[in-house]
């Protein structure tokens, strides 16, 4: 008998997959983790696939989920586009003006392309990027002081729209020459030295310490907390400091150019979802829904050619709500 499933059924398997974790999948699709998890054992059975497995203490997407993502992807999307209502704009004739809220990571990765793709459908169109602040970026999505929020915030509200668009791997950056690059990259060297911490709101302890206590038994030294990712890159090559950066951050730096030098941590830290986010009072906008594709599409394009075996689906972003 051949299966059957419906398109509530491959929207939450897109959701699955791409973010990979029952409760981020529901809070997306705006169900119950309970309900989420009745979905992935019915998919589970029709797929006669996990699509998504233990690793660690995370869940991961299975070979076979990652396979069929972007067909998945482009069924959802195509099934989306008959259900609209709205004409497309003319957007050559219209001039508007987009808010989107992001850190500093983002919009040195992304802002210039983004501006690009815009421009080229939209000559008229120009955009602001607001910084993060201590305001929960739900209630300016909500008050309308944004059109978009574009990172990995705790703080978002269960009717805010959200689609996922990258995720985050950490990697550390050190001056030219650092004597750990020689003495060999171990937890208990990589917690001898000093380090930099990233947080908005001067956290200076997160994952990196939960792992070196929980799994080596050792404590780092934080000796500075920095608001954003690149407030330290240019004068870093004076100290023996580590920084950690989101791997995007350091491929599209000159690091060599500025006697700096990069290296993975010798041990797995939890991965950080980025996504774009929107009130749903936006969904059937035609011009917003035109700002969030051209968004996603360039952020996948982009990271076409991210070297390192970076893939458009995991491309790096930042989160600054909590140190590293």
């Amino acid at each position: 008998m051949r299966k059957r499933y419906d398109l509530d059924l491959l929207r939450s398997l897109q959701a699955l997959i791409e973010e990979e974790g029952v409760s981020h999948a529901a809070r997306r699709l705006q169900v119950s983790e309970a309900a989420m998890s009745r979905t992935l054992a019915k998919l589970r059975v029709v797929f006669g696939d996990p699509i998504l497995v233990a690793s660690g203490r995370r869940l991961v997407a299975t070979t076979f989920a990652l396979g069929i993502r972007e067909r998945v992807q482009a069924l959802v999307e195509g099934a989306d586009s008959l259900l609209e209502e709205q004409d497309a704009p003319d957007l050559a004739g219209l001039s508007p003006h987009f808010t989107l809220r992001a850190n500093d990571l983002i919009v040195g990765a992304f802002g210039a392309a983004i501006l690009a793709a815009l421009r080229a459908e939209c000559p008229g169109c120009t955009i602001t990027f607001a910084p993060e602040t201590d305001e929960e970026p739900s209630n300016d999505l909500r008050e309308g002081r944004i059109d978009l929020y574009l990172g990995a915030s705790d703080d978002m509200r269960s009717e805010i729209r959200r689609q996922s668009i990258f995720p985050t791997s950490f990697r550390a950056l050190v001056r030219a020459g650092h004597p750990i690059l020689t003495e060999g990259i171990t937890p208990a060297s990589v917690a001898r030295y000093e380090h930099i911490s990233v947080s908005r709101r001067g956290r200076p302890h997160g994952p990196i310490d939960t792992v070196l206590k929980e799994r080596f038994g050792l404590k780092r030294r934080v000796v500075m907390v920095v608001p954003t990712y690149y407030a330290m890159v240019e004068t870093l090559r004076m100290t023996d400091m580590i920084l950690p950066l989101p791997g995007i951050a350091i491929d599209y730096l000159p690091i060599r150019s500025m006697h700096l030098e990069e290296f993975e941590f010798p041990f797995e830290l939890p991965p950080v979802h980025s996504f774009q986010a929107w009130h749903p009072r936006r969904d059937s906008d035609p011009v917003h829904r035109w700002l969030r594709n051209t968004v996603y599409q360039v952020v996948r394009q982009r990271g076409d050619i991210l070297p390192d075996g970076f893939s458009p689906a995991t491309v790096a972003a930042g989160k600054t709500e909590t140190g590293i």
